[in-house]
């Protein structure tokens, strides 16, 4: 089983160094550690260990350093900033391990501009050596890039022309919407097997600045403290202790404090228990401190999120996830409520943004989703968020035991998907004033009226409900996993693009696709030949 928790203590890649506004990140990979056996992590290329190290960082970096307005990417290692993903691990892998391998990395790049964007942290990647495919994919997902110019380090993204496959954590895509690279260059960088280095680079805007090596650490430092001085509301700010979640797993169960997931590998399915909250709404910012991590909403989707990623990674079998829920509606919207209030808070703040980044990555699973919502549930709120971004929700219509579904405070726009929009938003598009309806009246509706607000895909009495989950169930679980795959990636991300939904996407598509064609990873394909002295054989007809 993976385990996704880790602790700065316990890094074995990465240095994390916090000097009041200013954090250090030092990449110093163990080419002896990788996260399996079967290959060495050379010249600071990264492998799940890695980067579910460096995750934990970012993470702790916006709950326990709020203070901190600059991060310094670099690398502890001399003349090598990063060498991207452990070819000879993406090798020996399985396509559904890469795939996910690329969406976890790109989840925690994605993490790190979410931070730029809400947390009011700068990250500099300071290139004290190459980076080259996913190490400049690292780079280019930070708000600035300085590059060592000492006639040797470059910049690349060498998968093309090397590897027959896709840089994996949207470097195309950053390098023409992020950086908006003049297309025609991208096109020449992307198929530049030795990239370019510190004056090209500058030139294309593939960097934003170059230094000599002898002046390129006072250059990193005299920039960070300037980015530092800038006053900002946090910097009398006092972080929370993110403390362990330690589930108890086995091989058919992983049990948290508010979650609870059943594994069924026969039948393919898993079943998620979300708990609602049992105590009363805070009725201060100072009890939200109080509690830290302890505070239901934040423990209860930081659960959710490990949940995912380890469904993600260690059961591929899996098909079907149905989600149920538990509590009161009253005292979750409650919760929903409070949060809603006090989001200039910077921890309410930053709470609320964890739970976004948490559904963007429950959309962006490759499962199929239900929502089942019966006597006793609770969604609602950021719960019902949960349930909006299933496939389906079923709903039990059932006079003397009602459900109820409830649209909170945090549904008109505090949680927003890849696409930009809400997820009610997204569910209407041909009817925004419903959707604008629904968040401002903030409605408690029973099975019968949510169906008929759109809100439930079907509401069956209680006569016909065990046997129209139990088909519906059947069915889903009879149909193509590969096609279903691109199906509910394509149909979540209705509306308008953004940079994540391109990114996702095409993991989604083109990556999930070239991954498995024979160019790639057949027996004489690039990916499987690297590092060896046959050339790749190609397939020359495209497609």
């Amino acid at each position: 089983m993976t385990d996704f928790e880790t602790h700065p203590d316990r890094y074995v890649h990465w240095q994390l160094h916090v000097d009041g506004p200013i954090a250090r990140l030092l990449m110093d990979v163990k080419e002896d550690r990788p996260h399996r056996e079967g290959y060495r992590l050379k010249l600071n290329s990264y492998d799940l260990g890695v980067d579910i190290e460096l995750a934990d960082a970012v993470q702790r970096l916006r709950f326990e350093h709020p203070q901190v307005k600059v991060v310094v990417l670099s690398s502890a290692n001399p003349r090598i900033f990063c060498a991207g993903a452990n070819i000879l691990m993406l090798g020996s892998s399985t396509h559904g391990f890469k795939v996910n391998f690329c969406k976890f990395t790109n989840d925690t790049r994605c993490s790190i501009e979410n931070a730029s964007a809400h947390s009011g942290q700068r990250w500099i990647a300071a290139l004290n050596g190459t980076a080259s495919g996913g190490g400049y994919e690292l780079a280019i997902s930070c708000d600035e890039i300085h590059l060592v110019d000492d006639g040797n380090s470059a910049v690349s993204l060498p998968e093309v022309p090397l590897l027959g496959v896709l840089p994996g954590t949207g470097g195309l895509t950053r390098l023409v919407d992020k950086r908006k690279i003049r297309r025609d260059l991208a096109d020449c960088f992307s198929t530049l097997a030795e990239g370019c280095k510190a004056k090209k680079a500058k030139e294309w805007k593939l960097i934003d600045a170059f230094h000599p090596r002898s002046k390129f650490d006072h250059a990193i430092a005299e920039r960070a403290t300037a980015l530092a001085k800038v006053p900002a509301p946090r910097d009398a700010a006092r972080g929370i202790r993110l403390t362990p979640l330690a589930p108890e797993v086995s091989a058919d169960r992983l049990a948290y404090r508010h979650v609870t997931v059943a594994i069924d590998s026969g039948r393919r399915v898993a079943q998620i228990e979300i708990r609602g909250p049992q105590e009363q709404a805070p009725r201060s910012i100072d009890d939200v401190h109080a509690l830290g991590s302890d505070f239901w909403t934040l423990r209860a989707f930081r659960e959710l999120d490990d949940a995912l990623c380890r469904l993600r990674l260690d059961f591929p079998e899996i098909g079907l996830v149905l989600f149920r829920t538990k509590g009161d509606v009253d005292r979750t919207i409650a919760f929903d409520r409070f949060l809603a209030e006090n989001r200039a808070d910077w921890l309410v703040g930053e709470i609320v943004h964890f739970v976004a980044r948490t559904l963007r990555r429950l959309d962006g699973t490759a499962k199929s989703l239900f929502a089942i919502v019966e006597p006793g549930s609770a969604f609602a709120g950021s719960l019902l968020e949960v349930a909006l971004a299933c496939d389906r929700i079923y709903a039990l219509s059932d006079a003397s035991r009602p459900v109820h579904l409830a649209v909170g405070a945090t549904n008109g726009g505090a949680l927003p998907m890849g696409n930009g929009l809400t997820r009610l938003q997204s569910r209407f598009l041909a009817d925004p004033a419903h959707a604008a309806k629904l968040a401002a009246e903030q409605p408690k509706l029973d099975a019968a009226a949510s169906l008929g607000a759109g809100l439930v895909t079907a509401a069956p009495d209680e006569i016909d409900w065990d046997d129209e989950v139990r088909v519906a169930i059947e069915e889903r679980l009879s149909l193509s996993p590969d096609a279903l795959t691109g199906m509910e990636a394509s149909l979540r991300f209705a509306g308008p693009e953004t940079l994540d939904t391109k990114i996702y996407g095409r993991l989604s598509a083109w990556q999930n696709w070239i991954f498995i064609r024979p160019n790639a990873t057949g027996e004489h394909g690039a990916l499987k030949l690297y590092g060896q002295p046959d050339r790749p054989k190609f397939d020359w007809k495209r497609t």
